[in-house]
């Protein structure tokens, strides 16, 4: 592991670490609600989490579409965006919790699947999962209803799953009791996701998440990107194969930035953020 990838893994812990701070929740098996729960987490972390100390952006975001009807979703929105614009999908590869799970449960010894085609088309059920689960369902329920519900997080969310639902339900006598059948499904929806994690690299990043579908749209504007110097490339399209996500060049949509590209490259030419602009200007 080089010094980049080794930074890069100590970031992810230091925010699962920071994301989840409310130790004595893991004791109590009750839900934190102090007054840095109004704020949200850049990255996929459960708000229903024991430890969780800020909200999910992702809930967030659905909840306040369930009250479009009386309510405009103006600092979720503005959250997001700002994020977006900042870091992209640099969230996805230093600041989510279940990213990390994700890629220590790809360590695991087994025969891998490696990108093809047809991944590169599966990474299309993420957007698909936003317009639904995030958005259209929510507000569905909001019109037709007058109920918030957060369908992404009630039906699918594996991360809500593994770091809320279970932790609750087996700390607290009273939910196990009335754990159903909806926590089953999402217990099965857990392991499915992290079956294909150890044959398939951060699987639920690559074709389940609504959150990076969100980030992927600032790819090309966010401020903090690996990006690469063009006037050094001589295009031999190593970063691209020796990454693991379905990135068809550096930067794109798929791109996590997680920086693995950088010390491969045979010309010296990825680099992060303005570090690029930088050395544009020097040549």
């Amino acid at each position: 592991m080089d010094k980049l990838n080794f930074r890069r893994r100590l970031i992810q812990l230091a925010s699962a670490v920071i994301y989840n701070a409310n130790l004595p929740g893991y004791v109590s098996g009750t839900i934190f609600k102090g007054e840095t729960k109004g704020v949200c987490a850049p990255g996929l972390n459960c708000y229903s989490c024991p430890g969780a100390i800020g909200s999910c952006p992702l809930g967030a975001l659905q909840n306040a579409i369930s009250n479009v009807p009386r309510k405009a979703p103006f600092y979720i929105c503005g959250f997001i965006m700002l994020v977006g614009l900042i870091l992209g999908r640099i969230v996805c590869g230093f600041l989510c919790p279940f990213g990390l799970i994700q890629e220590l449960l790809h360590k695991i010894p087994t025969p891998k699947i490696r990108k093809n085609k047809l991944t590169r088309k599966l990474t299309w059920i993420k957007y698909v999962i936003l317009a639904v689960f995030v958005i259209a369902l929510p507000l569905w329920y909001a019109f037709s209803k007058g109920l918030p519900v957060p369908t992404f997080c009630k039906y699918i969310c594996p991360a809500g799953t593994l770091e809320g639902g279970i932790p609750l339900v087996a700390l607290n006598a009273d939910l196990r009791g009335r754990a159903g059948f909806l926590f089953g499904w999402k217990t099965c929806v857990l392991i499915t996701v992290a079956v294909l994690c150890i044959f398939m690299y951060r699987a639920f990043c690559r074709f389940l998440c609504p959150l990076g579908a969100i980030y992927s749209l600032f790819a090309k504007i966010a401020l903090f990107a690996v990006r690469v110097d063009e006037s050094k490339c001589n295009h031999c399209g190593k970063c691209v194969r020796q990454c693991e996500m379905d990135v068809k060049k550096v930067g794109d949509r798929e791109c996590i930035h997680c920086g693995r590209c950088i010390s491969c490259c045979p010309q010296n030419c990825i680099y992060f953020g303005k570090e690029v602009r930088k050395c544009k200007k020097e040549s």
